[in-house]
């Protein structure tokens, strides 16, 4: 895949965010682009000129790991959209065939973790890969997204496509407009660190045609890791829930996100969440 207009768009969105005062730079008479110049990147960066404006059009093939970070602070870029830039630049190299297989093939979920999985029983919990697709999840999981399990999404039950193309997303989380721009952020990273991924960039290429939204979002460039963080939900048999999320990479070559959700007993969630479970035990429950 070449990732150049990935590449262009992601510096030229971020070097129009940097003012000349926050880089230290002396302001004279009017500037016809937003942020910095491209000069002044290259000045702040220690490369050439030249050198810049060609990593900008998107040519980062080669670029040691000292300039990318040289780039990154002149940028003024957090932790994760350095790390995003080089996943890019790493893009950007020949992928080997092996890589280029397996990111297609089906993962294979290890008995030891399904055990871990069905284990959780006080706290909803999920096994994801970096699709965001949803492959397993234990009982109080599937109650607690019981509206993305039973909205009969195809190919495969997936956040993305529920956050994007489900009307019941937005009465779902009540938080949506925040909720679905940390989601397109995070699938900017997914996308950078796979791009050989066929599937991945079908589902990009679906909710940009389908969701006004998400073409929105996306052109935005903006990047996002959810590590952890608190998500309120307001779920169709218990009400509103606000819970505490954790996601832990799983060692291993496929990608995956074991993801929990919690609550503080004796709250009005942790309440809820109680009841959950209670209504859960009444359904059927949906293979995962």
């Amino acid at each position: 895949m070449d990732n150049r207009d990935e590449v262009r768009a992601f510096l030229t969105s971020r070097r129009a965010k940097v003012s000349p005062e926050q880089a230290g730079i002396p302001a004279y008479g009017s500037r016809r682009v937003a942020g910095l110049r491209r000069g002044e990147v290259a000045a702040l960066a220690g490369v050439s000129v030249e050198y810049y404006t060609r990593l900008e059009r998107g040519n980062l093939a080669g670029v040691s790991d000292s300039v990318l970070d040289a780039v990154a602070r002149a940028l003024r870029l957090d932790d994760t959209e350095t790390t995003h830039l080089h996943h890019l630049a790493r893009a950007a190299g020949p992928t080997p065939a092996r890589l280029r297989t397996r990111r297609d093939r089906v993962p294979e979920i290890r008995p030891a973790v399904r055990r871990v999985l069905d284990s959780m029983t006080g706290v909803p919990a999920f096994l994801r890969n970096h699709r965001f697709d949803l492959l397993a999840a234990n009982p109080l999981g599937q109650a607690l997204y019981a509206p993305m399990y039973t909205a009969g999404a195809t190919p495969a039950v997936n956040s993305m496509r529920f956050n994007f193309l489900n009307p019941q997303a937005q009465a779902f989380y009540p938080d949506w407009p925040q909720v679905a721009q940390s989601a397109v952020a995070a699938l900017r990273i997914a996308a950078a660190r796979h791009p050989d991924d066929q599937q991945l960039m079908n589902l990009i290429g679906e909710l940009s045609r389908r969701s006004e939204p998400f073409r929105g979002w996306w052109a935005t460039q903006d990047v996002y890791v959810h590590r952890h963080g608190v998500k309120r939900f307001r779920h169709p048999a218990v009400g509103e829930l606000e819970l505490a999320f954790e996601g832990f990479e799983l060692a291993g070559e496929d990608n995956l996100t074991l993801l929990t959700y919690s609550a503080e007993p004796g709250t009005p969630s942790g309440d809820a969440l109680e009841l959950l479970a209670a209504w859960a035990a009444t359904q059927d429950s949906v293979p995962a």
